[in-house]
């Protein structure tokens, strides 16, 4: 008798995803993630046993949060003032868009 793993998407998810992604790459790179996220839960739920600080460390390590615009467009400024990079237009646009959500 075979026992199903742990992490194994229940059918009705593998169906929508198969709806959602129209090649295999896509519903292979969805699939990675979502075991990928049920990993860090388990792990998370684990650390809660022994730290609570611990858990929101390695969620926060495992999963950053992608930086803010406004964090973008300083390193982009940064970069160029310090001579490690030159401005290309999508470091303007980033620096551009982040100036457009200041206020007047």
């Amino acid at each position: 008798m075979t026992q199903q793993h742990p992490i194994t998407p229940p059918p009705h998810l593998i169906e929508q995803w198969m709806q959602d992604h129209s090649t295999k790459y896509g519903l292979a790179r969805k699939a990675a993630q979502w075991g990928a996220d049920q990993e860090l839960e388990a792990c998370c739920a684990l650390m809660e046993l022994s730290d609570s600080n611990a858990r929101d460390f390695l969620q926060s390590a495992r999963r950053p949060k992608p930086p803010s615009l406004k964090e973008q467009a300083l390193t982009a400024l940064e970069g160029y003032m310090t001579g490690k990079t030159i401005l290309t237009k999508d470091s303007l646009d980033t620096i551009r868009r982040a100036l457009e959500q200041l206020d007047d």
